[in-house]
């Protein structure tokens, strides 16, 4: 069966305001596609959208190859887990999951086979006659899926879903959900500003700023080649240091960063001489006392210890703050704030792109 989810050049205005630019984007059958960014960039106008709570001002949102305007939520083969998950208290485990299929007129014993089914899915054989009240926060998560998946929807949609739970509850269950996306094989379109959420589960991810789609791609190609300012800086931890180009030549580029000298990094658009560009360089890419192709001093502010590595906030002699990160057994006694750090990258671990750290 198609699920695959075709945004035909659609644009969402609410009066005088751009909600959504215009977009022309494919997911596919059986993806598990994100969308990151912000609050207020436009992610969860497009869920709503695709789902049929909103209407494009422009444009399509087609279905398996079918139009969708004009058919409401209730008739389109999506269904939506929210933000606060929406349970009813006042119901059984079972009933909870069994209410989409009451409302289309099934069978209780069919609906009952079904619960029974999508409880063993997702690890809670057994918990039927519970009530909501008595379930932990992540054990609610996945009832909410299993009711979201009893109406076999060709698309689920995911907004935030995970956004209350504490830090290891999410960790958690970003490995459940990307196990029950594998099982059902039904077309996921999550929604988050969470990039660990994106990066980890998802097949490709979608990185939005202000209504405009910036970048579309799988998780490592996102990290390791962003296409703009925005994406270098939004996803992940990243040094931005602005500059102005003096040479693009064979993938490389060339950068005046002022008292830091003349910096180099790849370069995967040209780029032309004169122009601000910005050297992205990761923290984990950054070496200490090691000669790589070029070296950076800096003055060390503060050690933030996070367990199994360190990470070492530090400032040029013009002020700009960059960040290198080491592996806890890398600490020294020595590493206290005013103390010079020597630091160094090669070529290719740094990126030079268009604009300024954080252009939209």
């Amino acid at each position: 069966m198609d699920s695959s989810v075709h945004l035909d050049n659609v644009v969402m205005q609410f009066g005088d305001f751009t909600a959504v630019q215009q977009m022309d984007l494919k997911i596919e059958s059986g993806e598990f596609f994100s969308f990151l960014g912000p609050s207020g960039c436009g992610k969860t106008t497009i869920l709503n959208m695709v789902s049929g709570f909103l209407e494009p001002t422009k444009g399509a949102v087609r279905i398996g190859g079918q139009d969708m305007r004009g058919v409401p939520a209730n008739k389109r083969p999506t269904s939506m887990i929210f933000q606060n998950l929406a349970l009813f208290p006042l119901m059984t485990v079972a009933e909870n999951i069994e209410f989409g299929l009451e409302v289309r007129g099934v069978s209780k014993a069919e609906r009952r086979k079904t619960s029974d089914r999508l409880l063993e899915l997702v690890a809670l054989e057994g918990s039927g006659t519970k009530k909501v009240s008595e379930l932990s926060g992540g054990q609610k998560q996945r009832i909410a899926i299993a009711r979201a998946l009893a109406v076999e929807p060709q698309v689920l949609l995911l907004d935030e879903p995970l956004s209350a739970l504490d830090l290891k509850l999410r960790q958690h269950m970003r490995t459940e959900l990307k196990e029950i996306q594998r099982k059902t094989g039904i077309t996921f379109i999550y929604i988050t500003h969470d990039q660990g959420e994106a990066l980890t589960m998802s097949d490709r991810v979608a990185v939005m700023s202000a209504g405009k789609l910036q970048q579309v791609a799988d998780p490592i190609s996102l990290y390791k080649q962003p296409d703009t300012a925005f994406v270098a800086s939004f996803v992940g931890e990243n040094n931005g240091i602005t500059g102005k180009v003096l040479s693009y030549a064979n993938g490389e580029a060339v950068i005046d960063a002022g008292a830091l000298g003349q910096l180099i990094g790849k370069a995967h658009k040209p780029l032309n001489t004169g122009d601000t560009a910005t050297l992205f360089i990761r923290p984990e890419s950054l070496h200490l006392d090691v000669q790589r192709d070029c070296q950076i001093m800096t003055q060390l502010d503060e050690v933030n210890f996070e367990g199994s590595y360190l990470t070492l906030n530090s400032r040029t002699l013009d002020q700009r703050a960059l960040s290198i990160q080491l592996g806890a057994n890398q600490y020294q006694s020595d590493m206290v704030s005013g103390k010079e750090l020597a630091l160094s990258y090669s070529v290719v671990d740094a990126i030079v792109i268009a604009g300024e750290v954080g252009d939209v």
